[in-house]
């Protein structure tokens, strides 16, 4: 009787929820419970939701947790379900169950239709899908790809994305080169330019290359995302915030970007839709390290000490031997002049990782201000031998006589 009323308070609660939110708010939740490991509860929050039967990205989220806890026939149930609703929305995930089933010939006849979809995957997310890891070796799984299911252009871009991602610039230019020279005005050619001018400094260059693509192709996702990360690499936050309110208008299934505009949002001191974005972030994922310390930086940059000090604190207790965590927090201790408290969190960061530089500069300058400039100089010392050449300012004002 009990684990039957527990059950029916649990079904009420999840009913009350889901009644006092929209579609999106509901597919990031549930997304945030199969991201964090209880895919049960995203299957029973979706259950309740009158929302799902009419909608293929609940369906398809549903379908990923069943597939989670192993129901392969729910799952199977529910992509098909979201096929109905949205042409190819269920076929990658259909391909990924029977993949996980060992049915090679099913996955591939499934994963093709999705190829040739509006839904495709690029190559490297399904080579690196793990869904497909008891197929990859059979014969017709090496058969499917010797087909060219991308073109010359797509293979290059991701090449330039490759190594933009590992840095290499050189590489990435030499063959966004190859692109504009056989694909001169392609839209692959343009990005992949793009590219390269925001990984050498060129900002300004990037940002009007992705302007220009997000004009012909206003709701294509990887051109906004790279549009923000250029306008943030080139200090326009503002801007920034204005894109990244375009891709969560769009409804994009990432909550992510809740954080991201709540960092441009802080940047340009607008606090409460900061606060606003990163409280919503943090109903879908309480125990976020970035979210709780966005949190405690924003408030204790607005003065707000006392309640800078609730988020960091509770960051340190899901955190504990997390040495950011303390200087977070000592960081917030520093501004609101609480030299005892800053010196105790600097302390304990520097014992789990004794070689931050910026960690000894601060600890030093919070014993300058407690009186201890014996100390203090010593961490300056140790700052500056660790590569911290801000330390050298403090040396030469507080340490120099303690040499003689």
């Amino acid at each position: 009787m009990k684990s039957k009323t527990l059950v029916f308070i649990f079904t009420f609660f999840l009913t009350a929820f889901t009644s006092g939110q929209s579609t999106y708010d509901l597919l990031l939740k549930a997304k945030a419970f199969n991201d964090t490991g209880s895919p049960v509860m995203a299957v029973e929050l979706l259950n309740v939701s009158s929302a799902v039967p009419t909608d293929s990205r609940l369906l398809t989220v549903r379908a990923e947790a069943k597939l989670l806890i192993g129901d392969f026939q729910g799952a199977i149930s529910d992509f098909n379900s979201a096929n109905k609703i949205t042409q190819y929305s269920g076929e990658y995930g259909l391909a990924r169950v029977y993949a996980i089933k060992g049915d090679a010939a099913t996955a591939l006849y499934h994963l093709e239709i999705n190829m040739k979809s509006s839904f495709r995957k690029s190559e490297k997310e399904i080579m690196l899908d793990p869904a497909f890891a008891k197929i990859e070796n059979k014969p017709e799984w090496r058969l499917f790809w010797k087909k060219e299911w991308y073109s010359v252009a797509d293979r290059k871009l991701s090449e330039v994305e490759f190594y933009v991602r590992a840095g290499n610039v050189d590489e990435a230019r030499s063959v966004t080169a190859e692109l504009e020279r056989d694909y001169p005005g392609n839209h692959s050619s343009v990005y992949a330019g793009a590219l390269v001018k925001n990984s050498s400094g060129r900002y300004g260059e990037a940002v009007k290359s992705l302007s220009d693509l997000v004009a012909a192709e206003p709701d294509n996702e990887q051109y906004l995302r790279a549009l923000a990360s250029a306008q943030i690499a080139g200090s326009n936050p503002s801007g920034a915030s204005e894109t990244y309110s375009k891709l969560i208008s769009m409804e994009i299934p990432d909550a992510e970007l809740l954080l991201l505009r709540a960092e441009c949002y802080r940047k340009t001191g607008e606090r409460e839709k900061a606060i606003a974005d990163i409280k919503k972030y943090l109903s879908f994922y309480p125990e976020s390290k970035a979210a709780l310390s966005l949190a405690g930086k924003t408030e204790s940059a607005s003065g707000n000490s006392l309640k800078a000090l609730e988020y960091l604190s509770e960051n340190l207790r899901l955190h504990p031997n997390d040495p950011e965590c303390y200087i977070d927090r000592g960081n917030s201790y520093f501004m609101s002049k609480s030299w005892q408290w800053a010196i105790n969190d600097y302390s304990m960061s520097l014992d789990l990782d004794p070689n931050n530089s910026d960690a000894w500069l601060s600890k030093g300058i919070s014993l300058v201000n407690s009186g201890k400039t014996e100390d203090a100089c010593h961490d300056f010392r140790r700052s500056f031998a660790l590569g911290n050449k801000k330390a050298t300012e403090y040396i030469s004002k507080y340490c120099l006589s303690h040499m003689f």
